[in-house]
């Protein structure tokens, strides 16, 4: 899991509020009732609720609401709504450099702002890109003027938890949870369980924040924190800053995420990077390259990056000569090709520890030379095997130990106190905890 800046400016704070809950509930609920007894009483008459929208009193017009329809221009909208041919090429005008009129999209929502006046103009015209962002057309000027603007957000803070059936997408689902959660929990847990062999009865627990806007939830989550039982075994997932990064650790202060060696040799030169159309030497054409060649001299030991299982080994003639497979886990699967020879006992079956040796490099099946074709696989697609991270992961330190031990304690008693569903049932997703940020 990637941490950005923002994100862990909405972690913490979320963090912070789950761990001293307690003891800011009582202090905070007596300054609230304070405030209120020191507030003046207004007639109400004298206060006007004003309501926005895109950042527009929306008391002060007539407002309606589309969505835009199959092969619908966003002149033809505007046309309807009364603004003539030369008006909405001004607009165009107004609008270079900010949004491109013709890409509108089917099925985006907009809103036409209209004046109240005996003759009825159009003051307001947003069109919104996504769910967050719009487009502001301000048409009340001869001078038109066009903007860019964000709906406001908040993160809602949830709870899910189930028993699982057949999968852990499934159980979600029957609950009324999103699934796209179990996604995200896939590639936390991914180095600890394998995602691909939950056995019945498997329970998990997460607390977590899903991105709103106008009470519309989105498919953006903060996992603040969670727990995945197997059989007698219970693995968590607590997020903890450290070094300037947050990762998630398990409840001994060992970091989820596993490490790749940055090669799978010692003694190397990379000689044909990843690529989407590379000339083959032997076959003399373009073609995709999904992996990272290192020239070596021939019986060069080749290393398993991680560890994990032989899924494959064999001998492709046409192609990547003897190959060997390896599963790390339920997101990453490796391939090493074109070796002389395969490491002594290893077979289909065999589990690796990383930096075991599994073969040699050599130039069979289609090669110019001796060298190591590497590839790895990601939820089944090929990425580039150098963009992947590879440092091992620090566990918490001395100095930081106790830090974590507090905040780990309390998300621990937290996620332990979540019912778990009778077994006929599967996962359901909890009311609204907690409103936090905007």
């Amino acid at each position: 899991m990637k941490w950005t800046k923002k994100k862990k400016q909405i972690l913490f704070p979320a963090l912070l509020g789950i761990v001293l809950a307690a003891a800011i509930f009582t202090p905070k609920r007596q300054r609230a009732e304070k405030a209120l007894d020191e507030i003046e009483v207004t007639d109400s008459t004298e206060v006007r609720d004003i309501v926005y929208k895109y950042g527009i009193p929306t008391d002060d017009y007539d407002v309606d609401y589309g969505l835009v329809g199959k092969n619908q221009t966003l002149s033809a909208i505007l046309n309807r709504h009364g603004m003539t041919l030369r008006e909405v090429h001004r607009l165009s005008q107004a609008a270079k450099g900010i949004f491109n009129m013709k890409k509108i999209r089917k099925g985006q929502s907009y809103a036409v702002f209209t004046t109240r006046d005996s003759i009825p103009r159009m003051a307001f015209f947003v069109y919104e890109e996504d769910a967050k962002s719009y487009v502001l057309f301000d048409l009340r000027d001869e001078e038109y003027h066009v903007s860019r603007g964000e709906n406001p957000v908040e993160w809602v803070r949830k709870e899910a938890r189930g028993r699982v059936e057949s999968s852990l997408w499934v159980a979600m689902q029957n609950g009324g949870t999103n699934p796209q959660l179990a996604v995200i929990l896939s590639q936390i847990f991914g180095w600890t369980i394998d995602f691909f062999g939950l056995q019945k009865n498997d329970e998990f627990r997460v607390i977590y924040e899903q991105e709103q806007v106008d009470g519309k939830s989105l498919q953006n989550f903060h996992v603040l924190a969670a727990s995945f039982k197997q059989g007698d075994s219970t693995h968590y997932a607590i997020p903890f800053e450290q070094d300037g990064e947050v990762l998630y650790y398990n409840d001994r202060g060992n970091s989820l995420e596993g490490a790749f060696l940055k090669a799978p040799l010692d003694f190397f030169r990379i000689s044909s990077r990843f690529s989407n159309s590379r000339f083959h030497p032997v076959l003399k054409r373009y073609r995709p390259h999904h992996g990272v060649d290192y020239a070596a001299p021939t019986g060069t030991p080749v290393y398993a990056v991680g560890s994990g299982k032989v899924i494959a080994k064999g001998y492709q003639a046409n192609g990547g000569g003897n190959y060997v497979k390896i599963k790390h886990n339920s997101i990453y699967v490796t391939t090493y090709m074109h070796l002389s020879r395969f490491a002594k006992g290893l077979k289909v079956g065999s589990q690796v520890a990383q930096k075991e040796v599994i073969g040699y490099v050599g130039a069979t099946g289609i090669a110019t030379g001796p060298h190591l074709d590497f590839r790895v696989h990601e939820y089944g697609r090929p990425i580039n095997p150098l963009t992947i991270k590879s440092q091992p992961k620090k566990p918490i330190s001395r100095e930081n130990m106790p830090q974590f031990i507090l905040v780990r304690d309390a998300l621990v008693e937290m996620l332990d106190e979540i019912d778990i569903p009778a077994e006929s049932e599967t996962s359901v997703e909890s009311g609204t905890l907690d409103q936090i940020g905007e």
